[in-house]
This record gives structure tokens, sequence and C-alpha cells, in this order.
């Protein structure tokens, strides 16, 4: 309850900032997500963290063509931000194929990230510091994973 309330007075805050929106998508119940969705795209219809957020959401209900299209349109837009690539394979390490996956990776290493939370928490750490990006991508991709089945 705490948690929706700060939320909604962060929105009030800054009620087009993209990280904001899709951290709204990601921790919304699920009945509410798809609305929450659709009034950040409208905010921020070009911002690589709400594309990407509704991108997991689509994955998340096994609509994995369209999925992959706004994972796509995620990157597109910003290459830069591993966080997108990171969510990409992850997903793609789900329910992808080993083509798709391989795909991915090399995409993301021509494109070389260096933002994101997620990417620079992975990228950042001591142990991980001399790794190449697929590496990186590797990791972070590992990371989501595992906190997927966390919440599962």
């Amino acid at each position: 309850k705490l948690a929706v309330s700060l939320m909604a007075r962060a929105l009030q805050e800054c009620p087009s900032s993209g990280l904001l929106l899709a951290e709204n998508i990601s921790t919304s119940p699920r009945v509410e997500q798809k609305s929450k969705s659709a009034d950040a795209i409208k905010r921020r219809p070009d911002d690589p963290r709400v594309i990407s957020a509704v991108a997991g959401l689509f994955a998340s209900e096994r609509k994995h063509d369209k999925a992959r299209k706004w994972f796509e349109r995620a990157v597109k837009l910003d290459a830069d931000l591993g966080d997108s690539w990171a969510k990409w394979y992850a997903f793609e390490l789900d329910v992808g194929t080993k083509e798709a996956q391989g795909d991915v990776k090399q995409r993301c290493v021509a494109a070389e990230p260096k933002h994101g939370e997620l990417w620079c928490r992975v990228s950042k750490a001591m142990p991980n510091r001399r790794k190449s990006i697929a590496e990186h991508l590797e990791a972070a991709a590992q990371n989501i994973l595992e906190s997927m089945q966390r919440l599962n």
C-alpha cells in the first residue's frame, strides 16, 4: 500500500518519467497492467524503458511474436540501453530458439550498450570487469531469469 502511494506521488511529480512509468507497469497488479501500459505509451511513446516493459507484459501473456516486435522496437529506440538487450535475451533464453538467442547476442555485441540500471550493476561488478559484452549480456539475462523464478 505504501509503495502504491509513493508511486502515485512520484508520477504526479514527474508524469513523463519513462523510468517511473515502466516501473509502474511492472509492479502493478496483473489486472491493471494493460491500462497502465496504454497510459504509459500515450505519455512516452518513444521511451525504450516503457516499450521494454510493454514487451515484458506481452511475454508474460505468452504473446511471443508481439513481445519480440516490442523488444526490437525498444532496442532500435536506444541501442545503448543494456537493460533492454538483457530483457530481450532473457526472453529468448526462456522461449526462443538457439538461432534467435544468437541473433540477439550478436546484435547486442555490435551495439555495445553502456547504460541501464541492471546492465551497469552487472558490467561494473568487480568479478565482471574484464568480461566481454556477450558475457555481460548472459550474466544480466541470468539475473533477470533468476528474479522471475523467485517471483513464481
